[in-house]
């Protein structure tokens, strides 16, 4: 069961790691993607190595018994070092003196770590007393080995100090971000390294007890490794949902503006531009543009089709609307889908009334708050669009035109 858990989560880890790395050979400027990357590759190796299976069949290989914790929680320590560099990245102040303070204090911080670490593995390979595989309970079954137990202690040592200032600097900076998907990101992100430092105490305190003789397994090797994977896995989240949260939200977009925009579309062919073939290939390719395009599609219809729309359209949609008690909302997707449904119907037939509206757009925008609100604004456009109450103003419209030319 365990092989299957944690190779489950090292394949969804790898394949983040993957995506941020197509991210960062794109821009490679970017130096806080390429940590990304770094960091979400310790953590996907780590669940790779805690698979019992991998784990043995890595000390098979090598013939070393349990060189494969020292692989998994070396993994741990790249992570650390990547977040001890972040720090001091956002930390370290803007101009050319502040960027080379931060690559000089982010070599030392590199440095001292890696020295550290070289300890811990010295320790281990001094302080093994037998060859047993401990994939399980690594740390309980060497409680009495000061080698192993320093490498432990340096281990925690360093991914607790990572965690903690992380899990600290993370909810700052997403303070300063709003309600965006980084900011999101960011506070799963301090979330897991949170969790991350209630391993590190369960994995300290089961130590002191077995020195006292008073051995709690369940926490050691219950409570301690389960709060670490799923620490983990709000790491990985966080750093996924930068990315992730946008292409959903497009997605979700795409999914709701794609009624409306093949029904306007179907009557209008002339303002597609056409699919490219990836799309056809790769359904989730490009879903921001495809949406940002399904609307600016959607718009071109409307501005195309105004002088088919009677100049009093959308006021009978409103009246129509108030009187069934709808919000402002609901009132503006009803009154702009009566006017592009009557559009459309017009221009069909060929008829052009005498007093054309001077708009049928009742809500746009251009900065991304406005952008995000008009995506809302279509999408109850296109919930709206073959209601009833569009049918019954579509009704009192016709009946207006046919007395009007009676």
């Amino acid at each position: 069961m365990f092989d299957v858990i944690y190779l489950s989560f090292g394949v969804a880890a790898w394949a983040i790691v993957g995506y941020k790395s197509v991210a960062w050979f794109r821009d490679r400027s970017n130096a806080d993607l390429g940590l990304a990357c770094v960091m979400t590759g310790g953590v996907a190796t780590v669940f790779l190595f805690s698979a019992p299976s991998v784990y043995r069949a890595f000390d098979r290989l090598t013939g070393v018994a349990n060189l494969a914790m020292v692989f998994l929680y070396s993994s741990v320590v790249v992570f650390a070092a990547g977040a001890l560099v972040l720090l001091l990245r956002w930390t370290g102040g803007e101009g050319a003196d502040a960027r080379a303070r931060v690559r000089r204090r982010a070599r030392i911080a590199v440095a001292s770590v890696a020295a550290l670490w070289a300890v811990a593995i010295c320790g281990f390979a001094v302080g093994r007393p037998d060859a047993v595989e401990h994939p399980r309970d690594f740390s309980t079954a060497y409680t009495d080995s000061p080698g192993v137990m320093l490498f432990l202690v340096l281990y925690l040592a360093i991914f607790g100090l990572s965690s903690a200032a992380l899990g600290t600097l993370c909810p700052r900076y997403a303070a300063q971000l709003g309600g965006t998907h980084l900011a999101r990101g960011l506070r799963v992100l301090a979330a897991g390294c949170w969790l991350g430092l209630v391993y590190c105490a369960c994995k300290v305190i089961g130590f002191v007890l077995s020195w006292t003789g008073h051995p709690a397994l369940w926490l050691s090797n219950g409570v301690a490794p389960l709060s670490a994977s799923v620490a983990a896995l709000m790491v990985l989240a966080g750093f996924a949902l930068p990315a992730a949260g946008p292409r959903v939200a497009a997605w979700r977009r795409l999914r709701r503006l794609s009624p409306l925009w093949r029904t306007v579309t179907a009557q209008t062919p002339e303002v597609t531009m056409g699919s490219p073939a990836w799309s056809v290939r790769w359904p989730f390719a490009d879903l921001e543009w495809r949406a940002n395009r399904q609307m600016a599609e959607i718009r071109d219809v409307q501005r195309g089709i105004r002088r088919h729309v009677e100049s009093d359209a959308v006021d009978i949609a409103r009246e129509r609307a108030r009187a069934v008690a709808l919000d402002d909302r609901q009132l503006a997707a009803v009154a702009e889908a009566a006017a592009l449904r009557r559009g459309l119907e017009n221009r069909a037939v060929g008829h052009v009334p005498d007093h054309g509206a001077d708009s049928v757009v009742v809500a746009n925008g251009t900065d991304p708050a406005e952008l995000a609100a008009e995506y809302e604004h279509l999408a109850l456009v296109a919930d709206v669009y073959h209601s009833p109450l569009i049918d019954t103003v579509l009704t009192e419209l016709r009946q207006r035109s046919s007395v009007a030319h009676g």
